[in-house]
């Protein structure tokens, strides 16, 4: 089903070299001049660019699951720095190989995204010319990929520079410079902006054979929106860009084009949301760009393997199982749990966490004495039983014993085929309301209608009809609607790799990280020892990673982010 998605051409295969990052890729030359003589050729060579998406320094590993942990619901198991531990406490320095692994991997996609580009620029004019139509898609893709591998760069590592030709590359290290993160926004808003003029949205896609995991107008939509919500918080801090986020969020909106998964007969929609992406079901309707992951076996080759960690490390703990074992390192703090509003009413509060795991005898739950996490919550609640949920709560959004069908299993330890998404329409729809709340400095009848409608479907109900149980109370002020929004992203996207993000978009990152601290220790006895990440993060420092050392070291005109 998914295994088209990763054909890549012999002749673009690519190559590290051992020298700057920004340097990174090389051709293997096979006639390269002579490849590219038509729009099927061209797709091959685009499918390559989107091979970048699987990488471990991408959305297998890094990006996904291990940089985006150390939140304010979320922290990684244990209680000491050992090993993998090291990056989700904020202990790590500028000579992590994770961090110069994710650097390289964006640079190289930034590199096979500009490649292509200048390539198809050069070919097109030869093509025949229904080739044209297609190509003209093609690059809009590319465009729209580049755009999100920027935004990328941009938002983790902040002082980058900005090569728009992969001639660039071959500079020497002395030669690069830092580009004004404006300039770097300014030219992701710019590929963007081409490709929600050339794509089709999904649901009108009579150009290409298969859409399915690509980039559509409302992916681009979509993107946009985030990335001028990012523009303007921390650290650009462009107001201006609130009113762009909520006019581009109120195009896909107003299009009819996308909508919530409402679910199936007995699946609320926010469940049918997993069963989809653990088995590969592409649903264009709420999944705007979502990672595919699919191999039949584990090589143990990464260029044969397009397989990630989603599940084994985020999922549910489990051993004796199809998959082997799920470490499900990913552990969920209980006083975010605790101070879930509504949670007697929303659906998501329970299909989000787990204080279970899988055994070969099946499922075991946890807790003192087997109790669930709810008894924790009650008045009266011993600290032992409290304590016992510090390290042993995981997500299960990706559950693999309850969603992932034979079909679509992969007999491994630590990789699986279930999918990534990056961006869901709900995300768009929570960043439209904030938008014109940020815009308008109150909340409109669009900006409830739109956080409404999230919390319907969360809630089980229609999403079009107000609801006294789910509706948020009218009249609110805007530091009561901005909070509000706040809770409702933690909710819906919870362990999806967007919250570190917001906290440092809205500058409190730091803040928030005191304040678990704080409220891990008010948890239990022993709360505040698993939450390591308190020990470590420094105030304008953690809101961006480190420029590997590495690179620093070779690049004289580079300065290091603050604080590392």
């Amino acid at each position: 089903m998914k295994r088209l998605r990763y054909y890549i051409a012999s002749l673009v295969s690519v190559a590290l070299v051992a020298s700057c990052s920004l340097e990174e890729t090389t051709y293997t030359e096979i006639e390269k001049d002579k490849y590219m003589t038509s729009s099927a050729e061209a797709e091959n060579v685009l499918l390559g660019v989107y091979r970048n998406l699987v990488e471990e320094g991408m959305y297998r590993y890094n990006l996904s699951l291990l940089f985006t942990i150390p939140s304010d619901i979320a922290r990684c198991e244990g209680t000491t720095t050992d090993n993998y531990r090291i990056v989700p406490a904020n202990a790590y320095t500028a000579v992590q190989s994770d961090v110069e692994i994710t650097w390289a991997a964006l640079y190289n996609a930034v590199y096979d995204a500009n490649d292509f580009i200048k390539e198809l620029s050069l070919k097109v004019d030869s093509f025949e010319e229904d080739d044209k139509t297609e190509a003209a898609v093609y690059m809009a893709e590319a465009r729209a990929l580049r755009a999100l591998f920027y935004f990328e760069l941009v938002r983790w590592f902040g002082h980058i520079t900005l090569m728009t030709d992969p001639d660039e590359s071959y500079k020497h290290p002395s030669e690069f410079t830092q580009t004004d993160p404006v300039e770097v926004y300014e030219f992701i808003e710019k590929d963007l902006l081409y490709a929600i003029d050339v794509l089709p949205y999904a649901s009108d896609d009579n150009i290409r054979s298969s859409n399915s995991f690509r980039f559509s107008k409302g992916a681009a939509l979509g993107l946009l929106t985030k990335v001028y919500a990012t523009w303007a918080g921390y650290p650009v801090h462009d107001e201006s860009k609130w009113e762009a986020a909520a006019k581009t969020a109120k195009i896909l909106v107003e299009s009819g084009k996308h909508h919530l998964n409402e679910g199936s007969a007995g699946t609320p929609g926010f469940e049918q949301l997993w069963y989809n992406t653990c088995n590969g079901i592409w649903e264009p309707g709420e999944s705007l760009i979502e990672v595919s992951f699919y191999a039949p076996s584990v090589t143990g080759t990464a260029a044969n393997d397009p397989v990630g960690r989603i599940g084994k490390w985020n999922g549910v703990t489990a051993t004796g199982i199809r998959g082997v074992r799920n470490a499900g390192n990913w552990k969920v703090i209980p006083p975010f749990l605790a101070g879930w509003k509504d949670r007697d009413n929303d659906l998501r509060f329970r299909l989000s966490f787990a204080d279970w795991r899988y055994t070969s005898d099946g499922k075991d739950p946890l807790g003192r004495n087997d109790l669930p996490f709810e008894d924790a919550l009650l008045p009266d609640a011993a600290d032992d039983l409290k304590s016992s949920f510090n390290n042993i709560l995981t997500p299960a959004k990706w559950d693999t014993e309850k969603y992932v069908e034979d079909a679509n299993y992969l007999i491994d330890q630590n990789m699986s085929n279930i999918n990534w998404y990056i961006l869901r329409y709900a995300d768009v729809l929570l960043l439209y309301a904030e938008a014109l709340n940020e815009w308008h400095k109150a909340p409109t009848s669009e900006a409830y209608e739109a956080v409404n409608m999230v919390r319907r479907r969360g809630f089980g109900l229609p999403v079009n009809t107000a609801s006294s149980t789910a509706d948020l109370p009218t009249g609110l002020s805007y530091e009561d609607f901005q909070q509000a929004v706040r809770d409702e992203r933690s909710y819906e996207l919870a362990f999806e790799g967007h919250r570190r993000q917001d906290l440092i978009r809205w500058g409190i990152y730091y803040e928030t990280v005191r304040a678990t601290a704080q409220d891990m220790a008010d948890w239990s006895e022993n709360g505040a020892n698993y939450y390591i990440c308190a020990r470590y993060t420094q105030k304008n420092k953690h809101e961006l990673l480190p420029i590997p050392q590495r690179d620093i070291d070779l690049m004289p005109l580079y300065d290091q982010n603050p604080g590392w």
